[in-house]
């Protein structure tokens, strides 16, 4: 997920669309040249323009950038997938060995054209050195029989199609910015790129604007009336963003205060959509520091939480609880996981058991991402419902990347407990949430908690070599990896988000997917 640097979106991603068709720009600007200008109001900081590095809120400006080979349709969709570099894709019979047929006629931004060879560096750079290079983990070889085929050879089955449309670690990168950024790591740092899609970078202001420019020999094409320009604010504060949106400065707003809502929903000019997400809010405890590297103390403060009024306050109801790190909908959740309520009685008796009766004096330091507004309304809950069980809670709120940084570097000196905005980087939560999560590591990555366990490790594992071939099996040992966490609590997991999606009425092309729910397609958007 997100998040990834920086999962750091709000919960839900709320999108309203105010488009000021038939109206003036105030300078005056031809009602024609407006409506080609689409401004946006978003939380997406840009940790990286790395589209090989990439693992954070970036991917809602390089989604518009870069393509993958597959795109994933949402849930209910006539096929499951949509060719997007590849016109067509087979697979052997054992899934260990898959073909893919590149689309003719793609060039990148930089006149390179889109061939196998691009194909095959780019997801070697991936697996090499990618922010999402485990996606790839099953990849033994890619060869490449001609300019217009890819094989990939896996050294156990895999679902590759679903890798292939990966929000993170999938693009196809021009050969020329592959081989500059091995010259100069900082090659992309000025708004650089090297991808085939619908728009470039054309101004990049750190923490501020991205403006995006229409690439005219897009090989999708263009139709009248799509948005030839996108200027992106960054503005983490919804309640700014909802003033930029009624005040005009924004046509759409990526994270609107989910308390106003409600009364969107009553307005005739507006539809609200709730749409499901693959992104979901949870906690990790630093099992390497005391008291946290005891099972019955995380046990105890795990029966602690309100879940029910994290989910009522911060996220405004948009919100069901989650059962382990994978949510709803996606692969492998499982509506037998176990999950935890509050009983502060439990929670006690725990502490007790553990050495900590009435908390034993307990002080613990809580992060989170200050530029969530989900996070900055349910962390005191947690704090006053340890209080309730006596044990302290310093409350902090960091700007995500820094906390991330903090959170990697010594496990001892970091925080207690971390709080996270997660989303799959594709539709396959074992591969990822459970893997990246919880599986343990030599450098702590996103396993914050710092478990390590090798009950855990080895289902996870194994689980993953059946999801192509035999997804029963790989599911029932993903299940029993999700109830080892629940009774060893490393993490805590408080609820999958529900986004609404508001716009005005017959506002063309905005749809959900839960696979990019941080996404906005803009070449798929188009004034009423």
């Amino acid at each position: 997920m997100t998040i990834r640097v920086g999962r750091v979106s709000t919960a839900g991603i709320a999108l309203a669309l105010a488009l000021t068709a038939g109206c003036s720009s105030a300078s005056g600007t031809p009602k024609a040249l407006a409506k080609a200008v689409l401004k946006v109001a978003t939380t997406a900081n840009v940790t990286t323009w790395d589209p090989v590095k990439s693992f954070s809120t970036e991917v809602f400006y390089l989604a518009n950038v870069y393509e993958p080979l597959l795109w994933k349709n949402p849930p209910g969709s006539a096929q499951p997938y949509t060719p997007a570099l590849a016109e067509s894709w087979e697979a052997s019979a054992d899934k260990k060995t898959w073909t893919f047929h590149l689309r003719p006629g793609v060039t990148f931004h930089d006149g390179e054209p889109m061939n196998a060879a691009a194909v095959k560096a780019s997801i070697e750079a991936a697996k090499d050195h990618g922010g999402a290079a485990f996606i790839w983990a099953p990849l033994k070889e890619i060869t490449t029989p001609d300019d217009k085929t890819v094989v990939m050879s896996l050294s156990h089955a895999a679902p590759m199609e679903l890798i292939a449309s990966s929000m993170y670690g999938a693009w196809i990168v021009s050969p020329k910015a592959l081989a500059a950024v091995k010259a100069d790591e900082k090659y992309y740092e000025s708004g650089k790129d090297g991808g085939t899609g619908a728009y470039t970078v054309a101004e990049y202001t750190s923490g501020q604007r991205v403006v995006l420019k229409k690439h005219a020999a897009y090989w999708g094409g263009w139709d009248k009336g799509q948005y030839a320009t996108v200027v992106n604010t960054i503005t983490p504060e919804a309640v700014v963003q909802q003033q930029m949106l009624t005040g005009g400065q924004a046509d759409i707003a990526t994270s609107l205060p989910l308390e106003n809502i409600g009364r969107m929903r009553s307005d005739p000019k507006l539809s609200v959509i709730d749409c499901a997400t693959a992104s979901s809010y949870l906690g990790f405890f630093n099992t390497a520091k005391k008291p946290l590297d005891d099972p019955k103390v995380r046990r105890a403060l795990s029966y602690a939480i309100p879940y029910k009024e994290i989910i009522e306050v911060g996220a405004q109801g948009f919100g069901t609880q989650s059962r382990g790190p994978v949510p709803a909908g996606v692969f492998p959740h499982s509506e037998s996981t176990p999950q935890y309520v509050q009983d502060l009685g439990k929670a006690r008796e725990l502490l007790a058991d553990a050495g900590y009766a009435d908390g034993g004096g307990l002080k613990l330091k809580l992060t989170y991402a200050a530029e969530n507004q989900s996070q900055k309304r349910f962390a005191p809950l947690i704090k006053d419902a340890f209080a309730k069980v006596g044990v302290a809670v310093d409350v902090q709120a960091i700007l995500f990347n820094q906390q991330w940084e903090q959170a990697k570097a010594d496990p001892a000196e970091a925080q207690d407990i971390f709080l996270l905005l997660y989303w799959p980087t594709y539709s396959d939560a074992g591969s990822d949430n459970l893997w990246s999560l919880f599986h343990s590591s030599e450098k702590p990555f996103f396993n914050l908690s710092y478990w390590n366990d090798a009950q855990f490790d080895k289902l996870v594992e194994k689980a993953g070599t059946f999801t192509a071939t035999d997804q029963a099996k790989a599911q029932a040992m993903y299940g029993q990896a999700m109830s080892r966490l629940h009774e060893q609590a490393p993490g805590f997991f408080l609820y999958d988000v529900k986004a609404p999606l508001v716009a005005p009425k017959g506002i063309k092309g905005l749809t959900c997917n839960p696979d990019y729910s941080f996404n906005i397609f803009f070449h798929r958007l188009a004034p009423a």
